[in-house]
């Protein structure tokens, strides 16, 4: 495994729609692989292979099971190729997003409560995930880097971090708790 260079707001691969990925070649694991040591090395949830330069239809998300607990061992891992969102629940939230593609500012973004995504995993199967909550919101959010979209597109407000915009906004997830996703 290696560590591969996260690619920056106004690189072309960021704003290009991801190719479909067509073969299951040791190639696409060690990406995979690489993708994920890059999250980790990262401290983020969830990376797309845009990030890293490469577009194809790829992404990992590992969620923590502990906001500080971060690494190999940390919490839930998906490994998803081929995405496609079949499914969205009305209930949209509120949340804080960030972007290790677009590092130091994040923005508030509405996003459905619950998805149901299908998809195939490194091996070619088919799989289906169901996420809620901040789940949810990773998942689309790397989703979205699949089609060339930033969450910058999905915002009005995008502050430093650190700062607070003018009007604090009020991010409450399902569950009536303050949402802040570092993506």
């Amino acid at each position: 495994m290696a560590t591969r260079k996260i690619v920056y707001i106004g690189d072309d691969v960021l704003r290009q729609k991801a190719r479909r990925v067509r073969e299951f070649t040791p190639e696409l694991h060690e990406l995979l692989d690489d993708m994920l040591e890059t999250l980790e090395q990262a401290s983020g949830v969830g990376l797309a292979a845009p990030q890293v330069g490469i577009s194809e239809r790829v992404l990992v998300i590992r969620l923590p099971d502990d906001e500080e607990e971060y690494g190999p061992e940390a919490g839930v891992l998906y490994e998803i190729i081929n995405p496609e969102i079949i499914k969205t629940s009305r209930e949209m939230v509120s949340g804080i997003e960030g972007c290790l593609s677009i590092p130091g500012y994040v923005g508030e973004v509405d996003r459905h409560v619950e998805i149901v995504v299908r998809a195939q995993d490194r091996h070619g199967n088919e799989i289906r995930v169901k996420p809620r909550d901040w789940l949810a919101r990773v998942f689309q959010h790397e989703i979205d880097h699949l089609e060339g979209i930033l969450f910058i597109d999905r915002t009005e407000d995008v502050w430093k971090t650190g700062e607070e915009p003018e009007e604090t906004p009020g991010t409450e997830d399902a569950a009536g708790e303050q949402e802040e996703a570092r993506i």
